[in-house]
């Protein structure tokens, strides 16, 4: 017995599903030939195939996996999104029986559905061109060029309730003691205290105001405090200091792959645009023909009229503020 799914996104997969396989009924038959090169035959629904790539790219338009990654067919993943796959060919071949493809709205859906694939198409088409390994490398390269590499310090940290407290544990260090014994012993900072204060290395503009200020001329095996911080006073002693690492192509390459395929999607449609005649019916301070007025004017207090939302203009959600900032 298959699992139980949420409805709504059932139905949803389904009329995509009852897209596909109107246009499959009109090329009569050419599912028994495989869409893609290797390709498998995974299921037979009333003896039309259900292929691998079927199964993927559900998977992909779903967003459980990403575009190019493998789906092992022998997975519990692929297992699951065929079945999915099998039950929207039936709701498909149902609402086929029941003529819902000839209503009229099902077939303005099923049009719309038609032209969003054939654009998808044209764009992947375009991207595969354009995204090769050697435009990866040569933007990848240019990057390089340009960016400016930060420099990094590694150093470890003592934080105390307050500066008699911080003047005290500098002068234990400048006599000799142990930065990972008295880190251990006297450091508030539970994040680094176990570690013997160490914060690892970092970028100075990653952190408070007050680090940048106190480590801006500080150098390998200087003490540096004691100086305020939020939440007390902080002893430092630099460990090292390098210059930062290059992204390396790995991990710019998502970045760079995005880039490329933005640029390809927007020369694309300005040059579709600028050959077209697009007239906007509606905008602002336009009405939308035949569609209801609002009345003059509002009645005292707001009347029927729902009060906006603070959520409506809230700005983006920070990132959360981090008790040691790590950058390795």
């Amino acid at each position: 017995m298959n699992p139980v799914r949420n409805p709504r996104s059932l139905l949803t997969a389904a009329a995509l599903g009852l897209a596909l396989l109107v246009a499959a009924c009109g090329r009569g038959g050419v599912d028994e030939r495989p869409p893609e090169p290797g390709d498998t035959a995974v299921a037979r629904v009333d003896g039309h195939a259900v292929w691998a790539s079927d199964v993927k790219r559900e998977a992909v338009a779903q967003g459980l996996i990403g575009e190019g990654e493998p789906l092992d067919v022998s997975s519990d993943l692929f297992r699951r999104v065929l079945d999915e796959v099998v039950d929207q060919k039936l709701l498909a071949a149902e609402a086929i029986e029941r003529k819902l493809d000839k209503d009229p709205v099902a077939q303005r859906r099923l049009a719309a559905a038609r032209e969003r694939i054939l654009g998808d198409m044209l764009v992947e088409g375009m991207v595969e061109k354009a995204v090769t390994e050697d435009n990866i490398r040569g933007l990848y390269g240019e990057q390089q060029k340009l960016t400016k590499q930060s420099e990094e310090i590694r150093a470890r940290q003592i934080l105390v309730p307050t500066q008699a407290e911080a003047e005290s544990v500098k002068k234990l260090l400048t006599t000799g003691a142990s930065f990972d014994a008295l880190a251990m012993e006297r450091s508030k900072d539970e994040a680094t205290r176990f570690k013997g204060g160490d914060l690892d290395y970092f970028t100075v503009d990653i952190m408070p105001e007050p680090y940048a200020v106190a480590l801006k001329d500080a150098k390998k095996g200087d003490l540096v405090g004691p100086f305020a911080i939020n939440g007390g006073w902080v002893v430092m002693r630099v460990e090292d200091k390098r210059q930062e690492a290059p992204m390396s192509l790995e991990e710019a390459r998502p970045q760079i792959v995005r880039f490329l395929t933005y640029d390809q999607v927007r020369d694309l449609l300005e040059k579709l645009r600028g050959g077209a005649k697009v007239e906007m019916l509606v905008g602002k301070g336009q009405d939308i023909p035949g569609a209801p007025q609002e009345p003059a004017s509002a009645p005292p207090g707001g009347g029927d009229t729902a009060p906006s939302s603070d959520l409506d203009n809230a700005p983006p959600a920070s990132a959360p503020a981090q008790n040691s900032a790590q950058k390795k």
